[in-house]
């Protein structure tokens, strides 16, 4: 079973999360939002979503994913907003099925990947936090992603409460821990080049948001993404890494224009 969110009215905006998030990695992002039908899906394994055979979790099986799911609502074309993972779903989309789309918003994601931030991840994909409880996680945060700046402590409580589970035994991921197997397997494979993807998106409406200390988008792929898209809307998010909020002044500007050009 794949678990999604559907409201609001207007323009469709599915909302695609990062590779162990779900939908509500976009919650604070949604009070800023105009009125438009927004749609969250949790991908297979993830959220809410039932575990599935871990040699499912990639990018062409949850592109499918959807694809029906877009189908099932009946949402003939609709806008992305895609964080990193989720970027990668929608420029796939592009080359596969580019009359779906209205636009894309890439959140920190582009055609190559900077391996610190691929290793940073592997670092804890799949795992539980090594934490008693959420309070803990929460304090340990600053230290843990020293490239977020200024993030208040009520902010931190709330992401930590979005990615775990609270067990009798301490912090436990929100995703199939299997997912890992699935990425390591996809890493065994030759690194597929992913520019062709990125310029699958001629023509489309694009945006592009990049945490000004991201360890997963460089600064020079996010230049030659700019070089190929002149017309790209960008914004460069101070005091964040992989990945923004979403809720930052340069975020929301850039997302805000994204909306009128797709509208």
């Amino acid at each position: 079973m794949l678990a999604y969110r559907d409201e609001g009215r207007g323009l469709p905006l599915i909302c695609l999360p990062g590779l162990t998030r779900d939908g509500t990695d976009f919650d604070d992002l949604v009070p800023h939002l105009p009125p438009l039908r927004l749609i969250r899906p949790d991908y297979r394994g993830r959220g809410r979503s039932t575990w599935a055979d871990p040699a499912s979790y990639t990018i062409p099986v949850e592109l499918r994913d959807v694809l029906e799911l877009m189908d099932h609502l009946g949402v003939d074309r609709a806008a992305v907003l895609g964080t990193s993972r989720g970027g990668l779903i929608a420029m796939a989309m592009a080359a596969t099925h580019k009359h779906r789309l209205a636009g894309v918003c890439l959140n920190d994601i582009g055609p190559e990947l900077d391996p610190r931030g691929l290793g940073k991840i592997m670092g804890y994909l799949g795992r539980d936090p090594a934490f008693a409880d959420r309070a803990q996680m929460a304090a340990a945060m600053p230290a843990l992603m020293p490239e977020f700046g200024a993030v208040p402590a009520g902010r931190w409580a709330a992401h930590v409460a979005r990615v775990t589970r609270e067990t009798d035994s301490g912090l436990a991921i929100t995703y199939d821990p299997r997912l890992r197997d699935a990425v390591e397997a996809g890493a065994a494979q030759p690194a597929p080049d992913l520019w062709p993807l990125f310029d699958a998106l001629s023509g489309l409406p694009l945006a592009l948001i990049r945490g000004a200390n991201s360890d997963l988008l460089s600064a020079a792929t996010a230049a030659e993404m700019r070089r190929r898209r002149p017309d790209m809307i960008h914004a460069e998010v101070p005091g964040r890494g992989h990945v923004p909020f979403l809720d930052e002044p340069e975020s929301l500007a850039a997302i805000r224009a994204f909306l009128k050009v797709v509208q």
